[in-house]
């Protein structure tokens, strides 16, 4: 859908990505006129963008979107363009109402509805669901800005092979999922690695895939029941999750497939975290510096949420919305899709993002005191209790 012959929605969906196409999918099934606002040109471009030998970190049977399954033999872990071609089949299966390559750039009140201004046009509408901007600017430290102009510098959001990478010797900094992988795959190539920071944790990374991709039935069930508990145990509804939260938000999200061991035996120096740049080079906590020709900054990403005027938003240490189950009490109609731990563990993953997005809908269909249609009520319940 490339020209909106109206302006005024029941609700808007800022980001047409997986959570975005998620809460598409439940508006459609509640009724009501909705449009789903995308910066990209095509569903799944942000995946696209992403390094080229990526693969999901969690199986296939859990990496669907509500209505349509992703068409992928179980126990596998989907390449990163499998996934942007399955949401842009998702997207067109369902025929979602996108507005394509816009980005919107203010969310403000007026007169009791939301304008939302895109460019040189702007929508009214009573909600608003965000599902974008959480992961919306790379991080690096200011000291790079330090760093001799001889040594090549590159966030992971703009890594994609090797190649990309000059030098023969490479600093990974950030020793998260990211991080190791393009470490591990730099190494592959032949560099001189060194990987800096400390593992995020790491105890399951083995046993994780393991139980996924076995064929034993006994391991597929454990695989079953692991999942089960990630999804619907290790919530903010629970005092476990509530803890596992506070530590992931300290420590980052836990290691899978790879671990410091598998580093070492490919060959790559594991140092201490960066302290800043002296005379030109990175020096490191235990005051080594550091002779290298390029540096990977798998550092993460800052949220961005300059586009929403509305000062009633409260946004926690890190620049986050706080909105727990996605609902922002306090500016009624204000939702959020995709946030970190918004309901739990698997929020920002594939497999998370329908219950997140039922949740949202349920909730707008409650407020405006409506008989959800094309799908009933009870199955939004039921997604959004999975």
């Amino acid at each position: 859908m490339n020209t909106v012959a109206l302006n005024r929605f029941d609700t808007i969906v800022i980001g047409g990505g997986q959570s975005g196409l998620a809460a598409g999918y439940y508006l459609n099934c509640a009724g009501g006129s909705f449009l789903i606002v995308d910066a990209n040109q095509r569903s799944g471009d942000t995946w696209r963008g992403r390094w080229d030998s990526l693969r999901l970190f969690s199986p296939a049977q859990y990496d669907s979107l509500p209505g349509r399954p992703l068409a992928m033999r179980k126990g596998t872990f989907p390449t990163k363009d499998v996934l942007a071609d399955y949401l842009e089949d998702y997207a067109s299966h369902f025929n979602m109402p996108i507005l394509r390559g816009v980005r919107v750039t203010r969310v403000a009140r007026q007169a009791g509805d939301f304008m939302v201004e895109c460019g040189d046009r702007t929508f009214s509408c009573a909600n608003v669901i965000v599902a974008a901007g959480a992961y919306a600017r790379p991080w690096i430290p200011d000291s790079s800005a330090l760093l001799d102009s001889s040594i090549h510098q590159v966030h992971s959001s703009e890594y994609r092979r090797p190649g990309d990478v000059v030098g023969d010797q490479v600093l990974v900094v950030g020793f998260g999922t990211s991080g190791i992988e393009i470490a591990m795959e730099l190494a592959s190539a032949g560099r001189r690695v060194l990987l800096s920071g400390r593992p995020t944790v790491q105890a399951l990374s083995k046993f994780v895939p393991a139980i996924f991709e076995g064929k034993n039935p006994i391991l597929r069930l454990i695989g079953a029941a692991y999942w089960n508990f990630i999804h619907n145990v290790v919530t903010i509804d629970t005092p476990l999750g509530r803890k596992a939260k506070s530590q992931i938000s300290l420590r980052g999200q836990p290691l899978v497939r790879l671990n410091r061991a598998d580093a070492l035996a490919a060959g790559i120096e594991h140092v201490a975290r960066l302290a800043g740049v002296t005379e030109g080079k990175p020096s490191l906590e235990d005051g080594r510096p550091l002779d290298i020709s390029a540096v990977v900054w798998c550092t993460g990403f800052r949220p961005n949420y300059q586009f929403l005027e509305l000062p009633e938003l409260l946004l926690d240490g890190k620049g986050l919305p706080i909105a727990p189950h996605g609902i922002v009490e306090q500016i009624p109609g204000l939702y959020f899709v995709g946030l970190p731990f918004q309901v739990g563990l698997t929020s920002t993953l594939v497999g998370g993002a329908g219950r997140d997005a039922a949740l949202v809908v349920r909730h707008i269909a409650q407020q405006r005191n409506a008989v959800a249609t094309g799908c009933t009520q009870l199955n939004l319940d039921a997604e959004a209790a999975r």
